[in-house]
């Protein structure tokens, strides 16, 4: 039963946006974490941002459940098949939200904690309804995608400033070619969900073309840091090399017999350019 419920928080979800949460706090607080003061701010912002990322994502699986049981990905999520009850599922994540959110709050700041509410309302109430009818989504859900560097961010600085807003704009330029990736690979999924992804209504070179677009757009959000001198030059230059690499796979898109193969091979590029970027960053300040 704990299993259940772990896997209905959609861990790997989870996991994912805390890399960049913690990323940004150790670039924030130039890797300060040198006294008991500092750690609990730092613990609060990670298990606190955590528990109430995954209650967005019990949210998200208890309004899905009827095109959770379309897909075959998804079909087996206890929901869908009714290993656990709405009823359960709903007072988990009410109680893990609330409890991530005082940990916000009380360790934190407040400004951290209205970001991360921002970025659950955003998730739970905009981008898992438009899904249903929007190829736009997407666009709408990257906005909850790029909250967790916010919050790593503001967590150290108690400010929203420059520095923010590129972090946030880089993370919703990495999300987009990512996220085009997994509905190029899952197409059948989607199509028997009747889910509109930007593949399904425009078809995979228009996909491929916008993911383009956006990892151009990432590379220059990348480079923006170091040129306002907000981050040093290994860090732009490592991360332009996998901006470049990720762009470059690409480009393999349009020459590509099995779709979904490339697909899958683009959506773990992009993983790596997380991770480079994510550790990178978090040493972007105490590198030339």
């Amino acid at each position: 039963m704990i299993k259940a419920y772990y896997r209905l928080s959609k861990p790997g979800i989870v996991y994912g946006n805390l890399l960049t949460t913690i990323a940004a706090f150790l670039y924030a607080s130039r890797w300060g974490l040198v006294s008991w003061d500092a750690w609990i701010v730092f613990l609060a912002t990670v298990f606190g941002l955590g528990l109430v990322i995954a209650s967005a994502c019990v949210f998200n699986n208890f309004i899905d459940r009827d095109i959770d049981r379309k897909m075959k990905r998804t079909k087996n999520r206890a929901l869908a098949t009714g290993e656990l009850s709405n009823e359960n599922a709903l007072l988990f994540a009410t109680i893990i939200g609330l409890i991530g959110l005082t940990l916000l709050i009380a360790f934190v700041n407040l400004l951290s904690a209205f970001i991360a509410f921002v970025g659950f309302a955003v998730y739970v109430f905009a981008y898992t309804l438009l899904k249903r009818t929007t190829a736009w989504a997407t666009e709408i859900g990257s906005i909850s995608g790029a909250v967790p560097i916010l919050v790593g961010y503001t967590a150290v600085t108690n400010r929203f400033d420059l520095v923010a807003l590129m972090l946030f704009a880089i993370m919703i330029f990495w999300q987009m070619p990512h996220f085009f990736a997994i509905a190029l690979f899952r197409f059948d999924d989607y199509a028997a969900a009747n889910i509109p992804t930007l593949p399904l209504k425009k078809g995979a070179r228009v996909t491929n073309i916008r993911a383009l677009i956006y990892i151009v757009l990432f590379a220059i959000g990348v480079l923006a840091l170091t040129v306002l001198g907000y981050a040093g030059y290994w860090y732009l230059v490592v991360v332009e090399i996998a901006a470049v690499v990720w762009f470059w796979r690409g480009t393999q898109g349009f020459a590509a017999v099995h779709t979904e193969a490339w697909a899958r091979k683009f959506f773990f590029t992009s993983l790596v350019v997380l991770l480079v970027f994510a550790a990178m960053l978090s040493i972007a300040n105490l590198v030339f």
